[in-house]
């Protein structure tokens, strides 16, 4: 990863953009219980917490903001994220890059230096058919269009399919699928992983070693190419 001063005014942008497709609905409620967890952790990292800025989002046939980026240490609790529609992910990748380009050029002008984003998409299924989502997922993460282009961990739980969950990631090692069917401790899984993946990566930035660290999900495994 690379490498940039420690100063205290240098921010980490994450972002969870989070499968709120109808096929969720059964496990929505463990997803928002890792994500109030994530926010108690956070609290108690206080150190941590002041080099993050996070935001919540949820992808469907659209994408809902349920929380704008934002230091958790000013908010008093993460809202809901709820079950609706189909599986859009090239409504989810359009709203990263339009989101993400605003997001850091205000963090600019507020005086910050800003660290790359990071994205923590995760989905339980299939991507809509006839939409063109890997051209929006192109001009998201090719640097040489987008200055701010992301770092994204992708974790696919449930049906999802684990070569389209390695295309999103940035990363070779940025790609998870879980084992097994128990989609509720998949999702605690993924719930935890972030939580230290956040904390973690706060944590160095506060120490003045700027790196995105990831923190791989008990019960999943990370896809690789086949050859």
């Amino acid at each position: 990863m690379s490498s940039v001063s420690g100063n205290s005014g240098t921010l980490l942008p994450i972002y969870v953009m989070a499968d709120e497709s109808a096929s969720m609905n059964a496990n929505m409620a463990a997803l928002n219980a890792g994500l109030a967890h994530l926010h108690l952790k956070l609290l108690a990292a206080p150190m941590a917490a002041a080099k993050v800025r996070f935001s919540v989002l949820g992808f469907a046939d659209d994408v809902v903001q349920r929380m704008p980026l934002v230091d958790l240490r000013q908010q008093s609790e993460i809202p809901q994220l709820v079950a609706r529609g189909t599986t859009s992910y090239q409504a989810a990748f359009e709203e990263l890059l339009s989101r993400i380009l605003r997001d850091v050029d205000q963090l600019k002008a507020d005086g910050y230096k800003v660290h790359r984003p990071a994205v923590f998409f995760m989905t339980d299924g299939m991507p809509n058919e006839g939409e063109d989502w890997v051209g929006a997922h192109r001009r998201l993460t090719d640097r040489s269009v987008t200055k701010a282009a992301p770092n994204i961990i992708s974790c696919g739980i449930g049906d999802a399919d684990a070569r389209t969950i390695q295309m999103i990631a940035t990363n070779p090692n940025f790609a998870y699928v879980s084992d097994g069917d128990r989609v509720g401790d998949a999702i605690s899984s993924f719930c935890t992983a972030l939580t230290q993946s956040v904390i973690s990566s706060g944590t160095a930035m506060a120490n003045g070693q700027a790196e995105l660290i990831v923190e791989p999900p008990a019960g999943f495994r990370m896809v690789v190419d086949e050859i």
